[in-house]
């Protein structure tokens, strides 16, 4: 099969492209011929043959460019001709999207479709239900329902994209374009990484139909894993690792640490919230991690946190954790509780909240017989996890089920 594989940012940055770059990797290896696009950057890592990218886009940029974003991240007439190009030089059997709203825009369902190329697409976050892409109440701190099958004038009233009404009015006017030409029903198929967010884009009607019914699938995502030596010794302390932001929960979890002064804490992460977990005296800041050190602080925890409040979707840190050994306490939103076995590879939360986190993360901590039995419960996962072939071959099925189509 020849593959264009589609996400705005073609190298290394975020789970997103990992994702596409890994699995592009896959089908490559498979003997498929794969292409890919996205934006401009001089860290890109993969290319199509017809060299046509869209221009970089950078939010935090002073120039006069920046004048023109909130037109072109609504409706981009570049990412269409840039992909023209790339389509008609390639001749793709399917494309599979990724990332694209904003730096590469929706518009370029129409132009694919337009090719009569079939389009599989993998839903990495929740942008096609809210126009903040969190389903967040950014003033409640609580998960936000209201434009699922209500007016995105919600998110106008709410400010719900970064606080302010000039983004929310941009996030709204896109949401409702789209819904309005129907380009999210123009997708052959939707690859979610957990059944909850499934349940939800099933939920979503527009003037009485269900949208997306009949073009999901649900597969939890891949997990790659390293050799690691099960007899390495746990040690004294409770990780917390990942981005280090309001909706991760990263308020309650401090809140926990200050309760329990007794218990040593370490958090491994970067983010804007990174301030507050400095100045702890049981709570050891460690910064940014990777690789094999990140492997080491996992491994070694007696377990860790993941106490975020709002709808994750399928988060690779859980995965990680029990991965290596180390049961995970988590709140009962999202996909989460699709990960974590209640009582067997950790706990699921009754209830989001500083008290329930500081209970559970307790009664865990003083019971070592419980904490081994867990983490013995999570090596035997280990064998069991979804691996890059596996969930490769998976893909490879999806599209040749569409193509026959």
């Amino acid at each position: 099969m020849k593959i264009l594989l589609i996400n705005k940012y073609l190298y290394p940055k975020g789970g997103a492209e990992t994702y596409t770059l890994k699995l592009g990797e896959y089908l490559s290896g498979a003997g498929h011929k794969v292409e890919y696009f996205g934006m401009y950057d001089k860290n890109n890592v993969v290319h199509n043959s017809a060299e046509q990218y869209t221009q970089n886009m950078d939010f935090h940029d002073s120039g006069a460019e920046k004048f023109l974003y909130p037109f072109r991240i609504i409706y981009s007439f570049q990412a269409r001709k840039k992909l023209r190009k790339v389509l008609e030089n390639f001749q793709p059997d399917i494309v599979h999207m990724n990332n694209i709203n904003y730096q590469l825009t929706p518009s370029i369902i129409d132009e694919i479709k337009k090719h009569g190329t079939p389009i599989v697409q993998t839903v990495h976050d929740l942008q096609m239900l809210c126009p903040n892409h969190l389903m967040f109440d950014l003033y409640k701190k609580t998960p936000c329902e209201k434009c699922l099958n209500g007016s995105k004038i919600n998110c106008i009233k709410g400010k719900c994209i970064h606080y302010s009404r000039i983004k929310s009015i941009i996030g709204a006017v896109e949401a409702w374009l789209y819904a309005i030409k129907g380009t999210y029903k123009k997708v052959d198929k939707y690859i979610c990484p957990s059944r909850f967010l499934e349940s939800k884009l099933l939920e979503k009607k527009r003037l009485g139909e269900y949208i997306y019914k009949g073009k999901t699938v649900s597969i939890h995502n891949y997990i790659e894993l390293p050799k690691f030596d099960f007899e390495h010794t746990k040690k004294n302390y409770i990780l917390f690792f990942g981005r280090l932001s309001e909706e991760k929960g990263v308020d309650i979890f401090i809140e926990a640490c200050k309760s329990l002064p007794n218990i040593m804490f370490k958090v491994a992460g970067v983010g804007p919230m990174e301030n507050v977990c400095k100045g702890i005296p049981n709570v050891e800041f460690v910064g940014f991690k990777t690789g094999k050190e990140l492997h080491k602080l996992i491994a070694e925890a007696l377990f860790s946190i993941y106490p975020s409040i709002w709808y994750e979707n399928c988060p690779l840190s859980i995965l990680e954790s029990e991965s290596f050994g180390t049961p995970v306490i988590c709140t009962p939103l999202g996909g989460m509780p699709e990960l974590v076995e209640n009582g067997r590879t950790g706990i699921i939360l009754e209830e989001v909240s500083s008290k329930a986190l500081t209970e559970a993360i307790s009664t865990l901590y003083n019971d070592r017989e419980l904490c081994e039995k867990m983490s013995k419960f999570c090596e035997e996962k280990r064998t069991q996890m979804t691996t890059l072939d596996e969930y490769g071959r998976q893909i490879e099925e999806i599209y040749s089920e569409i193509i026959k189509k």
